[in-house]
């Protein structure tokens, strides 16, 4: 199994992004602000790139966890591992804002615009756990592995643009032909109205 955080927007306190399992997309994500230079300690996103997936069975997430959901449901905390360079215990977890995160991925259903709020928000996460920890829990069980691979969206691999190409068409494109058309109908009309008034 593979997911994939596709970081979509860079704020001053915090970073939104998506997960996608399989190539497929699962929910919104936050994550602390992304630092070009040291590490913050609580404060810093991890690195781009690629990291397994394992269970941590112990710890304070897992007992909290273990109690919310039950030890039938709950297996064992998402866990990346090797650890990301200088960071320890980064694990996929419920959390709203940037202040319930100190490095980990956080799932939600909805996501605000960092313009909105410098400490990001994801709603209704949850319910985007409840959602996404069975699918890799059970994959984790069966003993796949399991990836997840951290990037930035990449707007500059194709330039967007309004002007005209061959499976994008301009309205005054299609207006100009229309009007050739209906010319040519019209000449048409003529050209049978004038063999029937002939004959």
């Amino acid at each position: 199994m593979k997911l994939d955080v596709v970081r979509t927007q860079f704020g001053s306190d915090s970073t939104n992004g998506m997960l996608f399992i399989d190539g497929v997309f699962e929910c919104f994500t936050l994550e602390d602000q992304v630092r070009d230079g040291a590490k913050v300690m609580k404060e810093t996103a991890i690195p781009l790139g690629e990291y397994g997936i394992t269970l941590r069975t112990v710890g304070g997430f897992d007992a909290k966890y273990t109690s919310r959901y039950g030890a039938d449901w709950h297996k064992g905390m998402l866990w990346l591992q090797p650890d990301p360079e200088g960071f320890k215990y980064i694990l996929i977890h419920t959390g709203n804002t940037d202040e319930h995160t100190a490095g980990c991925l956080l799932v939600g259903e909805t996501q605000q615009d960092l313009d909105k709020g410098k400490d990001g928000f994801v709603g209704g996460s949850g319910d985007a756990y409840k959602k996404m920890y069975p699918k890799v829990r059970d994959a984790l069980l069966a003993g796949d592995k399991v990836t997840i691979k951290y990037s930035d969206i990449n707007l500059e691999a194709k330039q967007l643009s309004n002007k005209a190409t061959d499976d994008v068409m301009l309205t005054t494109v299609i207006d100009d032909k229309f009007e050739k058309i209906m010319k040519e109908l019209k000449n048409l009309r003529s050209a049978v109205f004038t063999v029937k008034n002939i004959t």
